[in-house]
Formats: C-alpha cells, structure tokens, sequence
C-alpha cells in the first residue's frame, strides 16, 4: 500500500494512492482509518512530508561505501533531526550562506507505526508502518568544526522527505540513488547496510520509547555530492518513488 499525505482544498489529509488518484482517509495512516470515495488526481494536489514524527532519528556510518578509512561501527550511530528541518516534496532545500560545502545524503527512511519500547530484532519489523525516501542534507563544515551535529544536520530544510510511504516493498534489497541535476552521485542496494532494519529498531527503542510516525534515516552510501545555489536534488528508491527539491542560497 501506499501513502500519501497532501493538502487540497486548503485541507491537509492523508490517503492511499492507487495509479495516478489519492483516495483521502477518514484518519491518519497510524489509526483505524476507512478509505473514503473522496479522491482527487495526484496532479491536483501538494503532496507534503509523509507524516508528522514526533522525532526524527538518523543512523551514521550505516553502509561500509561510506567509511572510507574509517573503522566500522561495533553498535548503530544514532542522531537526532530536530522535526523543525523536515520538509516535504518540492520544498526548497536552504543552503545557508556560511557554510563552504552542503551535500546531499540519500537515505531509506523507516516510519514507525506504534508505540514501542525495549523490541527485539525478531519483532522489530511488526512496529514498521513502512519506508520513505529521505536526504540527511549535511554542512560539512560545521560537522567538522562543530561539537555536535545539531545545525550541521538540523538546520531548518535539513530533513527532507517523501514522496510516500510504502509498505509492501523488501527494504533490504531495494536500490537507492541520489541525483543532482539529473547526474547520479550515489547508488546502491539497501542490502549493503552494516546494521540492518530490526537492528536499529530494536537498538533504538532500548533507550527510547518509539511512537507512530517517528522517522529513521538509516544512513547513506559512498560519496555524497554538494548542492548549490539552482540545483536539483532527486532520491530515488525502487518501489517508493523519487523525492526532488531545489536548493536555493540563503538571502
């Protein structure tokens, strides 16, 4: 199935997206929703972030390609997003002006379904609603020179996502791309993760009560490419779709 969350008719809903149409849910995608008559062309809407996390989570140094000569992690590298940085398909990606270097990190988004605490690996995926696109938008600089990555990560725009979530696809063997102006930069397999989808769930909600709609970017591969002033930025990942927003310079 299939998810999307839109405004029309200067009311944001959510609802299911068969072929080209939306059909709107009673409630949201967490809940115990019924599939309304009520449908519109997706064409006809803006589609917005697929959901509203109460927090957003990301896990760095997740595929072996983007290391480089650093040693490999023993446990998950877990980060917070601030939820202020999320921004849906279309919205224009920020780069600050005193940054030297923005990049692009396409990630396979996980979007949890329920409340959950303490899981085990073995019933992690039950707490799984389904996957996203996203791009963990990177200030190089200001992740070198900072203490902690709370604006090299998190600055507002930071967190794109979507276009949709997908709940039927294998998200560990779906290829993931990112594109800027139409030029592959990265590509790779999620079946190359270091720790795989149970295992950040279940990581995760040891220390952290997990809620329906929170976000797990689950890390990049190789080499992210910079975005500048009039780009575009597309992540691709079979089955979901493609996430694309402009980046614009900071006025």
């Amino acid at each position: 199935m299939k998810f999307a969350r839109y405004l029309a008719h200067g009311q944001i809903s959510y609802g299911v997206v068969e072929d080209d149409m939306v059909k709107q849910l009673t409630t949201t995608p967490f809940d115990d929703y019924q599939v309304t008559g009520h449908t519109h062309p997706l064409s006809d809407v803006k589609l917005l972030a697929p959901c509203v996390p109460g927090k957003i989570l990301a896990i760095g140094l997740n595929y072996s390609t983007h290391l480089h000569d650093r040693p490999g992690p023993t446990e998950p590298m877990v980060f917070y997003k601030t939820t202020t940085s999320l921004i849906g398909p279309g919205d224009t990606i920020i780069r600050p002006k005193d940054t030297e270097r923005l990049d692009a990190e396409g990630e396979l988004v996980v979007i949890i379904k329920d409340r959950c605490r303490n899981v085990s690996t073995e019933d992690a995926m039950q707490h799984v609603l389904g996957y996203t696109c996203g791009n963990d938008v990177s200030a190089r600089d200001w992740q070198r020179e900072d203490r902690n990555w709370w604006r090299a990560k998190s600055a507002d725009t930071f967190s794109p996502a979507g276009p949709f979530i997908v709940t039927d696809i294998d998200p560990h063997n779906v290829r993931l791309s990112a594109r800027i102006n139409g030029a592959e930069v990265q590509g790779e397999s999620t079946k190359y993760l270091i720790f795989d989808i149970p295992t950040l769930v279940s990581f995760v909600s040891r220390f952290v009560t997990l809620e329906p709609g929170d976000m797990i970017y689950t890390g990049t591969p190789g080499e992210p490419g910079e975005m500048k002033d009039g780009d575009v930025c597309e992540i691709e990942i079979e089955g979901i779709g493609v996430l694309s927003n402009p980046v614009e310079l900071e006025h």
